[in-house]
């Protein structure tokens, strides 16, 4: 321990220029930290600092013991900080914003359980189907879901996601189900807000450009369209999964279905997180997968 009070004292007097400034910054005497500093020079077996009456300054090897030292006492300070937050309640304001529906549907009540366990938290929810830019706009978190792009974010992993290529036992009544994606130009394929689907061919990713003469940007529409035999259309399993389990819809295409996709909360890169992001992130981990279970 002696060694680590000595580095410590000789990070101040390098940091603050002065034996008296980090002697009042550590709460020791004057003579306490020239001893250190006298001491740790003697262990390394080289100057570390010229002293005169009127200033202190560093020397080559001092400098470089510097640059390599501070670290250690960055990651100290770090530590504690993150241990007395930790500990903290969430406070401020949580900005977070979510595509539209699905948002609405099982974010927005999992936002207001989390501010019934913290009621000091002011919430701002905004719902787009628009990909926001975190920073540039304010935001603490978004939830994304599908594919992320390369990202200097931080992208924790909710749960997982899964979309189906599905059509109405009514239309398969009119159209023979596909067996292979060549099948697609012979089908009206309902188009969302993309123009492609997303599929798995032999391990990789591969997007089909689509076809068809229907097209809403909305995924509610979407489902109703689907529903009433209008055509195919590739919907995430939130959407389809009660209306296969109910025979209202069948899934085709499952060979090619695409497995790597998720629903992520993404929020800054910080080297420290503050608790209200990352309580809420953990309360989402723990909470989401049940939620869309239910």
């Amino acid at each position: 321990m002696q060694r680590w009070d000595r580095i410590e004292a000789f990070i101040e007097v390098a940091r603050l220029g002065t034996f008296s400034a980090a002697a009042r910054h550590l709460k020791v005497s004057t003579s306490h930290v020239s001893r250190s500093i006298g001491q740790l020079e003697s262990q390394l077996g080289t100057t570390l600092l010229y002293r005169t009456t009127r200033q202190t300054r560093l020397t080559d090897a001092g400098s470089l013991y510097y640059r390599h030292c501070r670290h250690l006492f960055d990651g100290f300070r770090e530590a504690e900080e993150a241990i007395v937050d930790f500990q903290s309640r969430p406070k401020g304001t949580l900005r977070l914003t979510c595509a539209t529906t699905f948002g609405e549907r099982y974010i927005a009540p999992l936002v207001n359980d989390f501010q019934c366990l913290h009621p000091q938290l002011e919430v701002d929810m905004h719902f787009t189907n628009r990909q926001v830019e975190l920073i540039e706009e304010g935001f603490d978190v978004a939830i994304r879901m599908g594919v992320l792009r390369d990202s200097s974010l931080i992208a924790r992993r909710l749960c997982e996601r899964r979309e189906y290529v599905v059509g109405s036992p009514a239309y398969f009544e009119r159209a023979a189900p596909p067996h292979s994606l060549a099948e697609l130009p012979h089908h009206n394929c309902l188009r969302g807000s993309r123009d492609s689907w997303l599929f798995g061919v032999n391990g990789q990713r591969r997007e089909i450009r689509i076809e068809g003469r229907w097209r809403a940007n909305s995924g509610p529409a979407l489902l109703d369209a689907v529903l009433k035999g209008l055509g195919l259309a590739q919907l995430p399993d939130y959407y389809v999964a009660p209306h296969l389990a109910q025979g209202q819809l069948v899934s085709v295409l499952d060979a090619y279905q695409f497995t790597d996709t998720a629903v992520w909360a993404i929020y800054p890169r910080h080297r420290h997180l503050s608790p209200k992001v990352r309580q809420f992130v953990d309360f989402l981990v723990a909470r989401l997968p049940d939620t869309l279970q239910a």
